[in-house]
């Protein structure tokens, strides 16, 4: 089943598409290609949205927390947002003290996207044309994300090109809670990552540039393990971090499963790392549904990406894109019960 309707997010008016079968139900919007509810079974086959959100469409524009939107041109973080391509200087808009992040204060989060539904595929598809200069980025970039549902699966394929060099890195950014978006923190649900390394960062939260193994660290998640066992001995409200993956090419990655629910997420994408941020400064957001807001760990998010201001680090996987080539991030939301 494939719904949709018009509404208005402050002085814009969005379209919010409803996506359903026998499994599971998504909610998304055009305004900033995002996931807006995501309804999933435990074991009993009883159905809770699992994702954050904000309390009203008014709230989405600019929305600071980024829940569930599609993050571009570059997501994460670039340093003072300048970065060299072909021997060319760019500085893109700062939005975080000097640095930059998330496309910058006019990210791909505050635009209406075009909406493509496609009913017998159970599938919409938004897309947005990102203009050479759009917030100092190089290039006209044309972008594409596609959700399909597809039995308790939800896919997200993401595509952009560009008549010119630049640097992309799309990536979806819900928090989850398998217990339930207003049922209280994630510290207790098990985080189980493929990932022998990660990128330690400054107190800016961006990466230094080494690259460390997690043993022996907190940032070990080898074995699933609940989100809050070490995240008090890790700076900066806890984890916000980038795990280096493990394989290449389409594989699973990760898994989080609440034990007290039998929720159980699996994580499958091609990229080269997953931004794993618990949610330390949610507190005081407004949330969605009877719940007024939400508690620091509210729900963590899990970004499959490039490596955070990859750009200025040569031994940080790259990401420019040039013309004639197509960028493709692809994740799968696998939910099941344990």
């Amino acid at each position: 089943m494939l719904e949709s309707f018009t509404a208005t997010a402050g002085d814009q008016d969005i379209t919010v598409v409803t996506i359903a079968n026998d499994a599971c139900r998504v909610v998304l919007t055009d305004l900033g290609a995002r996931i807006l509810e995501l309804h999933a079974p435990d074991r009993d086959g009883v159905l809770a949205d699992v994702v954050l959100g904000r309390k009203s469409y008014d709230e989405l524009p600019g929305d600071p927390y980024y829940f569930g939107v599609t993050a571009g041109r570059y997501a994460n973080r670039l340093r003072e947002g300048r970065f060299t391509i072909d021997g060319t200087a760019y500085e893109v808009t700062p939005n975080e003290g000097r640095n930059h992040v998330h496309g910058g204060p006019r990210g791909f989060d505050t635009y209406v996207w075009s909406t493509a539904l496609d009913a017998d595929a159970d599938s919409v598809t938004f897309s947005l044309r990102s203009p050479d200069g759009d917030e100092g980025y190089p290039g006209n970039l044309d972008a594409r994300v596609t959700y399909t549902l597809d039995g308790t699966a939800l896919e997200i394929r993401i595509e952009a090109e560009t008549d010119r060099a630049t640097i992309v890195n799309l990536v979806n950014h819900a928090y989850f809670n398998l217990a339930g978006h207003d049922s209280g923190t994630v510290l207790d649900q098990l985080l189980q990552v493929d990932g022998g390394f990660y990128t330690p960062v400054d107190a800016e939260l961006l990466p230094t540039g080494e690259v460390l193994a997690v043993d022996g660290t907190p940032f070990d998640f080898s074995t699933e393990t609940p989100i809050g066992t070490n995240i008090d001995a890790v700076d900066n409200a806890g984890y916000d971090h980038n795990w280096v993956l493990d394989g290449v090419g389409m594989r699973q990655v990760a898994t989080l499963t609440d034990p007290a629910s039998g929720r159980r997420l699996t994580l499958v994408t091609d990229q080269p790392g997953i931004q794993v941020y618990a949610g330390g400064y949610l507190e005081g957001a407004s949330a969605k549904g009877d719940l007024e807001t939400y508690t620091p760990f509210a729900g963590v998010t899990a970004e499959m990406q490039t490596f955070p201001d990859s750009i200025n680090h040569s031994h940080f996987p790259q990401r420019v894109l040039r013309p004639g080539e197509t960028y493709v991030n692809v994740v799968r939301y696998e939910f099941s019960v344990v």
